[in-house]
């Protein structure tokens, strides 16, 4: 790669990096305040749990909402290009946050706010559904062939950038504000604060040129009319694939940052800063890792990295609940960081493998429905299902045993996938297998 390329990838990937980081902000964020106060300001019962299962209930409507925006900007953006969505996802993102910030809560108009607070939720959903395609792939479209797995493991890093600045700003508001100043009206400055986070990366995402190989697509006239049709008639096995392979990967990060702040605050009677605590150290971790796979799935193959992701998180998730209940700061926030390590050997080699799996002329759309239909299935229900096996045992273990199935269910898609590291994105060669190079 010469170094005029370089630097053309590179400026792709930092406004790949910055526009997911905010976006991820946005909807981690919610996730966050969800686990913390959303429970009590808009669904406010006399048992915690049960406002915070009512809470989470919300955060998985945004989960539902991201196929439909999946659809839509993976339409558009097999038919016109990848930047134009990408512009649109940021604005819509972080418009429906900044609304969130000036939010009534249940006090003051009763039923409407937990209605309000639904809608907004279901717009960062749509929002959300169209970004993540078209992010990891106009970064996967610029880089080369030998590289891909490196390159476009930096728009992943976007999840845990994202998640660790939500979690600093709410950690600094809880050291910097009493529980009643921050219930009052201190949740409401990061939700704000993502009006000034968009202005930046819109600068900076408008500066990016259109992916080159769509723009060979469109040139050469291989594009489709009606991609999601194409999609399910001919990729159907890679959606499934995809859908398959995210399950561990969703699952797992969400019982790790957002079911721990549930579990420490009422399951362990601690502090919330002593989970915000160990999901920010963690997400740095997490954030410098994320790469290191993604340049290892260049070395080895994609499968082989995701594999030993898999098959170390199923182990991991009962020493992960192992190592909370110690209580103490130090071992939490081993457990969380190592985790989140774990889940990077998933998410760091995911962009590309599942870019790898289709063609240009539908790569937007088969990438963005198979990743947003598994968010469905595995990480809006989550939290949810995660805060209701513990309320209903009374322990972890029914929580580990979810996780764990989870991974199996990745597995089994895993070995039924075929390696992909090194493919050319520009074949567009048919077979029996479902818009595969030969």
């Amino acid at each position: 790669m010469t170094t005029q390329n370089r630097g053309s990838i590179a400026k792709v990937v930092s406004a790949s990096l910055i526009g997911t980081t905010i976006e991820w902000y946005d909807f981690f964020l919610y996730t966050s305040a969800a686990a913390l106060v959303f429970g009590k300001l808009f669904f406010p019962t006399n048992d915690p749990l049960t406002g915070t299962l009512l809470a989470f209930l919300t955060y998985a409507v945004g989960f539902l909402a991201r196929p439909i925006g999946g659809l839509v900007f993976g339409h558009f953006g097999d038919r016109v290009g990848r930047k134009k969505l990408l512009v649109l996802s940021l604005l819509l993102m972080g418009g429906s946050t900044c609304a969130m910030g000036i939010l009534p809560t249940y006090a003051s108009v009763g039923a409407l706010a937990p209605i309000l607070l639904t809608l907004l939720r279901l717009v960062q959903g749509f929002a959300l559904g169209g970004e993540w395609g078209g992010a990891v792939l106009i970064v996967s479209e610029h880089g080369d062939d030998k590289r891909r797995g490196f390159w476009a493991s930096w728009p992943q890093c976007g999840a845990p950038g994202g998640n660790l600045l939500a979690t600093a700003v709410l950690a600094i508001l809880a050291a910097t504000q009493s529980d009643e100043a921050f219930l009052s009206w201190g949740w409401r400055i990061p939700f704000l604060l993502s009006g000034v986070l968009v202005v930046i990366g819109l600068w900076i995402r408008l500066a990016v040129s259109e992916s080159p190989v769509f723009l060979a697509a469109q040139k050469n006239n291989t594009t489709t009319h009606a991609p999601v049709v194409e999609v399910f008639r001919k990729s159907w096995r890679a959606v499934l694939i995809t859908i398959g392979s995210r399950m561990a990967e969703n699952v797992s990060y969400y019982v790790i940052t957002a079911f721990i702040l549930v579990y420490v605050t009422t399951g362990l009677s601690l502090p919330k800063s002593a989970g915000l605590n160990a999901v920010l150290i963690g997400s740095a971790v997490h954030f410098v890792t994320i790469p290191l796979w993604g340049k290892l799935s260049d070395r080895i193959g994609r499968r082989p990295v995701y594999l030993f992701g898999a098959i170390g998180m199923a182990v991991w998730s009962f020493a992960f609940f192992a190592m909370l209940d110690t209580k103490n700061s130090g071992v939490i926030i081993l457990a969380a960081t190592i985790g989140l390590v774990l889940h990077g050997a998933m998410y760091g080699p995911q962009a590309a493998f599942f870019s790898e799996q289709f063609p240009t002329r539908v790569r937007y759309t088969g990438l963005s429905v198979g990743g947003q239909l598994s968010s469905i299935a595995a990480g809006a229900v989550a939290p949810l299902i995660a805060v209701a096996l513990f309320k209903e045992f009374g322990s972890t273990i029914p929580v580990s045993l979810y996780v764990v199935a989870m991974c199996v269910l990745t597995v089994i898609a895993l070995l039924a996938a075929r390696e992909t590291k090194g493919e050319s994105l520009h074949s567009e060669v048919l077979t029996e297998r479902g818009h595969v190079p030969a």
